[in-house]
């Protein structure tokens, strides 16, 4: 297959629009990798003979046990703190969370949004990172009041057994959930549930909570990392910022994407109204410009109207999936952002919603060997792989596409 970029007929013939959609050469029979025929749940071969097993004899979710109240100090005046070395490189949320366990999510953005936390005198993101050495500036803060427990709340044992019935994976460092469409993963305006909320369950006798490493959207279910110590949480977020992390997506769309096989390269940008925010393609150089690369692959079609395709996102930009989709003419089924063709019409029986899975997460483990977990279609697009006759087990050529 040639390797010479092939444009797709959306695509503008403009160098600055930064977008090129090419067909990625499969590997040869002789070379480590998946072969055709293989189910994507399979171990790839060229992780044969790291990945061991780690799950300990009960885990954390089985076991439930309760913990004992956590003593904070609770800060009554402004008080200024260095950051330590263990503390390098660690998130300003992330950084008020383990200094003060039981702060509150809203609280810790309150606090950071109104600049009333600084580091070295200036106002930061709740996602900026510290260094060694920096000054921060903390308020009074107000925490949550931990409770003395002698068995878990009705409340806590519903949400440990919901956490637990969505269980792809656990060890004593890591948990893979399998995220239900539907439920956001951090806390916003009048948000009351929430993956962050629910993981209150799972402090440890330190006070110390499972932190979230990454992110997907609300409407979106599957793969979702979870670390459940320190030590974890460096390592894993250090895989996704060296992309050592592989994650594989799955979505329904409108037509047939040519070529079948293809890259994706663009800037986002976010722009916000009164009643919405989504990204929008831009140019390098535009402020708030971020570079996005994915590839995609059509995996099955349903007739002429429908497509199965697998998506491999290289960086991880918000709605990065959704909005190249639409930006190649082929928006995922059910987006109620991105998806703008006129005079569509949903085949009967298909649900209106987004048909977008966070399908399999491959990582390195934090102690050695391979975290890799693979989540089933939500019932929603379960339903609509069977009307459609779409057969999920088919082997899925995203396998082949490299790695950056």
């Amino acid at each position: 297959m040639s390797r010479r970029i092939k444009r797709t007929n959306q695509e503008p013939r403009s160098r600055d629009e930064r977008k090129e959609s090419r067909p990625f050469k499969a590997r040869s029979a002789n070379k480590a990798g998946p072969r055709p025929g293989r189910k994507l749940g399979a171990k790839p071969p060229r992780f044969a003979g790291e990945r061991a097993e780690r799950r300990p004899p009960k885990t954390e979710l089985e076991q439930a046990a309760p913990v004992k109240p956590v003593e904070v100090l609770l800060p009554t005046k402004v008080q200024t703190v260095k950051v330590t070395a263990d503390e390098n490189n660690m998130r300003v949320d992330r950084f008020l969370e383990a200094r003060f366990p039981g702060l509150s999510f809203s609280h810790i953005q309150r606090v950071v949004r109104k600049g009333e936390l600084r580091v070295d005198g200036k106002r930061v993101d709740s996602k900026d990172r510290l260094e060694e050495g920096q000054s921060v500036r903390i308020p009074p803060l107000k925490l949550d009041t931990p409770k003395a427990v002698g068995e878990l709340s009705e409340a806590a044992q519903k949400t440990l057994a919901a956490l637990k019935e969505m269980t792809l994976y656990e060890d004593d460092d890591v948990l893979v959930l399998n995220k239900p469409a539907g439920l956001a993963v951090q806390g916003g305006s009048g948000m009351t549930r929430h993956i962050d909320q629910m993981l209150e369950v799972l402090r440890d006798s330190k006070g110390q909570k499972p932190r979230l490493v990454h992110r997907i959207d609300r409407e979106t279910s599957g793969c979702l990392l979870i670390a459940k110590t320190r030590f974890a949480a460096s390592h894993l977020t250090g895989a996704f910022r060296s992309r050592s992390a592989r994650k594989t997506y799955w979505a329904l769309v409108p037509g047939l994407p040519k070529p079948k096989q293809g890259r994706i390269s663009t800037f986002l940008a976010k722009e916000e109204s009164e009643d919405d925010t989504i990204m929008r393609i831009a140019q390098h150089g535009d402020e708030g410009a971020s570079h996005a690369v994915t590839y995609y692959a059509v995996v099955e079609t349903a007739g002429n109207k429908l497509t199965w395709v697998s998506l491999k996102p290289v960086t991880g930009r918000t709605h990065q999936l959704r909005a190249h989709m639409e930006h190649i003419g082929h928006p995922i089924v059910g987006d109620p952002k991105y998806f703008n063709i006129e005079n569509w019409q949903l085949p009967g029986g298909l649900q209106n919603r987004l048909h977008l899975l966070a399908r399999r997460i491959v990582i390195p483990h934090p102690r050695g060997g391979v975290i890799d977990a693979t989540a089933p279609l939500p019932p929603h697009m379960q339903q609509s792989w069977n009307l459609l006759g779409l057969d999920a087990s088919r082997f899925d050529p995203i396998e082949n596409a490299p790695e950056e």
